[in-house]
């Protein structure tokens, strides 16, 4: 995409997020729900496949510009984000990463135009950032194979189309080895979701479990094929590599608002016969603040740019989405703190954006596993 025509959809999109979705974050909180008229505009805009190749439908977005749309996208409730990310992410880049020609042709302009949510089905009760532990299995019947077990945790399932499903195909071999993915689509017998989790935060954003019992699919179901056995922790740790990049950007358009929440208010509240904002102990925390905001912003940059020229997309990944997160939560405490009593009422943003943030800790890797591939990834570099 040429930059004149990406800097004209960088900026339409921030004049949605602020102008159409900003309005309704309280109306999406309260209803847990995303109003069916922005899933609609945000389908027409591209967004359900700004990361997807042109040929398959999508923007084809760079790696680098998918960081600077998402840094708008995460100015607002995350929910809305959440709504097409797993299209754009771990789910869509499954395909990217481990399908068929045919099957990328097939599957991937359903998901980029938004007819498809797709949902990408990892994580067990013991399976999550570690899938070593992964229970559900899928058994070769014939042309057919057969899967059981269930998942948990799975953002979109209420709303999913179809599901990556990560099953151990090989019970003797390594993690490494042993797992492959299928695409099983809404509707397939013996496929059921459970209700609807009740999360801290992220209302509208939709997490379930997943039942599998004796889900038979189609040889045509696997992820690239033949070839694709045994190849589904490859393509997951590929996913979620690009899906680190993604979060650590969606965190700093988070600290962007949260920081901007706190000076305005620091601006304009008064105490003790003055605002706020004239006292140095707050200066200090939105400072710090602008600080980490800063750095965050300037360490998603260069990830990317190393993501894109294929320099780095194991170290890199894993440092922007540890330091991102970590920074965003940081920086939404200090946003409570200068608010004070009002940051601990309900319906004051940086309240919600307090709740909302600390998931970024958690998932799509935990601080602690981002810190053990980062460690061994230096290490290993050392010893080669």
């Amino acid at each position: 995409m040429q930059e004149s025509d990406f800097t004209e959809v960088v900026a339409s999109v921030r004049r949605f997020v602020r102008e159409r979705v900003a309005p309704l974050e309280q109306e999406i909180e309260e209803t847990d729900e995303i109003p069916a008229a922005l899933r609609a505009e945000a389908a027409e805009m591209g967004l359900f496949g700004f990361a997807i190749p042109e040929l398959y439908g999508g923007l084809g977005l760079s790696m680098s510009e998918e960081a600077r749309l998402v840094c708008e996208l995460g100015y607002t409730t995350p929910a809305f984000r959440s709504m097409f990310g797993t299209n754009n992410g771990i789910a869509g880049h499954v395909l990217l990463e481990g399908a068929t020609e045919e099957q990328k042709k097939t599957w991937l302009p359903k998901i980029a135009s938004g007819e498809w949510t797709a949902s990408f089905a990892l994580t067990e009760q013991g399976a999550g950032s570690d899938p070593s532990g992964l229970a559900t299995t899928a058994v070769r019947d014939g042309d057919d194979w057969v899967i059981n077990g269930s998942k948990r945790f799975i953002t979109n399932a209420p709303l999913a189309d179809v599901f990556m499903v990560f099953a151990r195909t090989d019970p003797h071999a390594s993690p490494s080895r042993g797992i492959t993915t299928f695409m099983v689509e809404k509707g397939t017998a013996g496929l059921s979701v459970g209700p609807r989790d009740h999360k801290m935060g992220q209302a509208g954003a939709w997490t379930a479990d997943v039942y599998l019992d004796n889900v038979r699919v189609p040889s045509s179901a696997l992820i690239g094929g033949e070839d694709g056995v045994g190849r589904g922790y490859a393509t997951a740790m590929r996913c979620l590599a690009h899906g680190r990049i993604h979060i650590a950007a969606l965190c700093v358009g988070m600290s962007q608002r949260l920081v901007d929440e706190s000076v305005s208010y620091a601006a304009s509240r008064e105490q003790g016969g003055a605002v706020i904002g004239t006292y140095q102990l707050i200066q200090g925390l939105i400072a710090d603040s602008a600080t980490d905001l800063y750095a965050a912003r300037a360490l998603v940059a260069d990830v990317a740019a190393r993501f894109d020229d294929g320099s780095d997309k194991r170290i890199g990944p894993s440092c922007a989405k540890y330091f991102a997160s970590e920074a965003v939560g940081r920086i939404a405490d200090r946003a409570v703190q200068i608010h004070g009593g009002s940051g601990y009422i309900r319906g004051v943003p940086v309240e919600r954006f307090y709740r909302d943030a600390r998931l970024f800790r958690i998932y799509e890797g935990t601080s602690q596993i981002q810190q053990i591939v980062i460690a061994r990834g230096l290490l290993a570099q050392a010893g080669s």
